[in-house]
């Protein structure tokens, strides 16, 4: 015979199935925003950009399967429109290893502590790419694998750019070979430096 608490448990169960995928995509709003912006460097367009994404998501729910992590499939949807998005203007200075970038740059003097001001600047000069892998796997906490399913390409690859944007990244921070970030680093930057766990929410 079947206890009330595992009739309870199986109704639970049940209904978290059944819940329906779109009344969830609220909850991953703030997250979404968050990537956006890391791609655009620009708030109206990362607004866009999530508005874009929410539209095709909710367009196209039935090709979301359940059980499976919504966040990375909107994560997916909104990295895929971007790009296809910048092809299509084709306005941006192409710069895969960050030359231009790195003219348009003076490294700050560094004294041991990583100003937040300084790391966003230094960020905003990333390429699109190593921007996107750095908030995938740092920031946003997913992992090699999952990075590269949304990305659609190796895990190897992810790993490569990752340690690549990470290596920039330093060098524009102006951080010798093996310093590490101190105490007075904000936790996200940390995180996207991959020095610490996942950002907080």
């Amino acid at each position: 015979m079947t206890s009330p608490s595992n009739t309870n448990s199986s109704k639970a169960n049940a209904s978290s199935e059944a819940r329906d995928p779109r009344e969830e995509l609220p909850d991953h709003l703030g997250a979404l925003r968050a990537f956006a912006l890391s791609l655009t460097r620009n708030s109206a367009s990362a607004d866009d950009l999530v508005q874009d994404t929410i539209v095709k998501a909710w367009s196209n729910i039935e090709k979301f399967e359940r059980g499976t992590n919504l966040r990375a499939w909107l994560f997916t949807i909104l990295r895929n429109t971007f790009y296809s998005d910048r092809r299509k203007r084709k306005r941006e200075v192409a710069d895969p290893e960050g030359i231009h970038a790195a003219s348009l740059y003076e490294k700050p003097a560094h004294d041991g502590r990583l100003a937040m001001n300084d790391f966003v600047e230094a960020f905003d000069q990333l390429s699109p790419e190593h921007r996107e892998v750095l908030t995938l796997v740092g920031a946003s906490g997913f992992s090699y694998e999952e990075a590269a399913g949304m990305m659609g390409v190796a895990v190897g690859t992810v790993k490569s750019r990752a340690n690549r944007a990470r290596a920039r990244l330093a060098e524009m921070l102006g951080l010798e070979e093996g310093e590490d970030i101190l105490s007075g680093t904000d936790r996200n930057s940390l995180a996207v430096m991959g020095k610490s766990g996942v950002a907080a929410a």
